[in-house]
């Protein structure tokens, strides 16, 4: 292994003298003929094939030490790789394709550094993960997999002990420490899952970690690291306030910060869930795809994949709102997004690491988006297919590798796709329900203009015919007309389209707001009654999910303007959304807006939305 390392210069003998040390891949079984469970043995470091035994004695190199190279390295007390400043903010809004499309595809860097990347490689197959994680199971999704026609493999992190994949990235990172920085302890900034490794690698460890997380994070993801042994700090309304109170106090305590993605080390721990892929999988496989959130997770097992099966296909998967890591690399440089959604809020970061962006831009070979709909079809598919509940984080990756089959007609192939998470509370599972059926194109929403006069429900009623009607929200409200918002669901997709073309050829004014936001988390809520309200502007705006935010809300704008309309949704996650509406006159806009500066709290102006000015106002 040692003259392979000294004498190789290109990526693909290294490939080929690597794949020689993993077990032979027989040709794949067609699912269709599997009977017995398809759930891998567990395998801890013991039973590790003895090659690995000769690595672990191999000298550490950048991953570890700055003596070979130029790169960025660990530091003592903040172990992060340290944040570039005058990174250029973008909309996520600025770059968007279609479900399924390989996006944001890499443009290669002139140079690479071949010996970095086998450092990378060779330091994940040695990796000190084992001694607190599982070799997660490869298991088949049988029914997806006949959905699709392909064989879709699950690489079941949700079934670490923590209940995601992030125990491997803290623990390699903090079993590296020296015994002086492990005395000292160590601290981190976390909402969920990244808090949750901290927490069990340092009473591993035995070291002490303190936890820094908002105000808003869910009790029940407070209550886990505590039980973990993490000690809490609450601050702040949101992860960068919790982020900066960790930062002074590492320096104030000489504290070393153990960060969720950005160093070396943790992207070396992810890269174990790519060599286990690598051992487990039987057969040709044409593609892993990875949720992306920092990068960490995608950036460590392309290090291993890469160079090891380097015809297999590296695809990352994030959230069309929270695209920081397609961004990054359609601007072919880090970009910090100005806002995120939080639906998925494991991946809703503004901006990816620096070293997962440089691995990223070598290795992978793009990057899927999806959307909420999309994201929460696939938990249902999931747990119609394991009886597993997966996050939003968990089950991007699934979404992802469903909606690139679909987009580009990918038939009988294997596809590996990473279960990341299950750390969910309990209370988002609503909004889940809310969006599946939408997201698997087996329920649509429409709203209906009516003339007011009786008999018009019965002529409605008849245009449904025998169609599963959903939801069904009508108020009296205009002597002149009646709005319908009603939804229908059908069993399979192709019957959607025959239902839309039926209900927009009928002589009522139809509108279809299947995909619209406002509909979904508020509007839909709110047909008790429509009002002509002079100068009325709506607002949606993100609340922290905590006691009293939601007065300090009302107390910044009333009285000095009239609240004509509010819609408060809670949804489980560390944020809430708000729908008011606002009198307020064109020469006091610009009070309005600083008020809301003040008061820290992101919106955006709803007014124009077709739904808004359908559903709420007189028609």
């Amino acid at each position: 292994m040692e003259s392979l390392l000294s004498t190789t210069t290109t990526s693909v003998p290294n490939s080929l003298a690597l794949k020689s040390l993993l077990p032979s891949q027989p040709s794949i079984i067609p699912h269709s003929s599997i009977q017995l469970s398809n759930r891998t043995k567990t395998v801890r470091r013991s039973n590790f094939p003895s090659f690995l035994a000769s690595l672990s004695k191999l000298p550490k190199g950048s991953a570890n030490s700055s003596s070979n190279n130029n790169t960025k390295t660990n530091a003592v007390v903040d172990g992060s790789i340290a944040i570039v400043t005058g990174v250029p903010e973008v909309s996520w809004k600025d770059l968007q394709y279609p479900a399924g499309m390989l996006g944001a595809i890499p443009k290669r860097p002139e140079v690479i550094d071949e010996r970095r990347q086998m450092e990378y490689l060779t330091n994940i197959l040695s990796s000190k993960v084992y001694d607190v994680a599982i070799e997660s199971p490869l298991e088949l999704a049988r029914k997806l997999s006949t959905q699709l026609g392909i064989q879709l493999w699950l690489k079941r992190d949700d079934s670490q002990f923590v209940f995601s994949f992030k125990i491997r990235g803290a623990y390699n990172m903090m079993a590296n420490l020296p015994k002086e920085a492990l005395e000292r302890g160590v601290i981190c900034a976390s909402a969920g899952n990244h808090a949750q490794g901290v927490a069990l690698a340092a009473g591993r460890l035995r070291t002490e970690a303190i936890i820094v997380m908002p105000r808003s994070t869910p009790p029940i993801k407070i209550e886990a690291v505590r039980s973990l042994g993490g000690n809490v700090l609450l601050h702040g309304d949101t992860f960068d306030d919790a982020q900066e109170h960790a930062r002074q106090l590492s320096k104030e305590r000489n504290l070393t910060i153990i960060p969720p993605f950005d160093n070396e080390d943790v992207i070396i721990g992810q890269g174990t869930v790519g060599m286990e892929i690598g051992r487990q999988m039987r057969g040709p496989l044409h593609a892993i795809f990875v949720p992306v959130g920092g990068g960490g997770l995608l950036a460590g097992v392309a290090s291993f994949y890469k160079l090891v099966f380097p015809e297999v296909k590296i695809i990352g998967v994030e959230p069309n709102d929270a695209n920081s890591m397609a961004s990054a690399l359609h601007n072919d440089q880090v970009v910090k997004l100005e806002t995120v959604g939080t639906f998925a809020d494991g991946v809703a970061v503004k901006q990816v690491g620096d070293e997962n962006f440089r691995i990223s831009r070598e290795l992978i070979d793009g990057i899927v988006l999806v959307d909420k709909d999309a994201i929460a079809a696939c938990i249902k598919d999931m747990f119609e297919d394991t009886r597993s509940i997966l996050e939003p984080a968990g089950a991007l990756s699934i979404a992802g590798a469903k909606a690139y089959c679909e987009y580009n007609n990918i038939k009988g192939v294997n596809i590996v796709a990473v279960t990341s998470g299950a750390n969910m509370n309990f209370d988002q599972l609503g909004s889940i329900a809310d969006n599946a059926d939408s997201g698997n194109q087996t329920e649509a929403t429409f709203a209906t203009i009516l003339p007011e006069k009786p008999g018009s429900l019965i002529t409605f009623s008849d245009l449904m015919g025998s169609r599963s009607v959903t939801e069904f929200k009508y108020r009296f409200n205009s002597e002149k007309n009646a709005i319908v918002l009603y939804s229908v669901g059908v069993k399979v997709a192709s019957e959607l389209g025959e239902v839309k073309k039926k209900i927009e050829s009928s002589p009522f004014e139809t509108y279809d707001l299947t995909k619209n936001e406002l509909v979904k988390d508020h509007l839909r809520y709110m047909m008790g009654g429509r009002s002509s309200v002079p100068n009325e502007v709506f607002y949606r705006f993100t609340l922290p999910e905590r006691s009293g935010a939601l007065l300090q809300f009302l107390d910044a704008f009333s009285p000095r303007w009239n609240i004509s309309l509010i819609h408060y949704r809670r949804q489980g996650i560390i944020s809430a959304d708000v729908l008011v509406g606002l009198q307020i006159e064109g020469s006091e806009e610009a009070e309005f807006h600083e008020s809301a500066r003040k008061l820290g709290f992101g919106y955006v102006v709803v007014s124009n939305d077709p739904a808004s000015k359908l559903l709420t106002q007189v028609v």
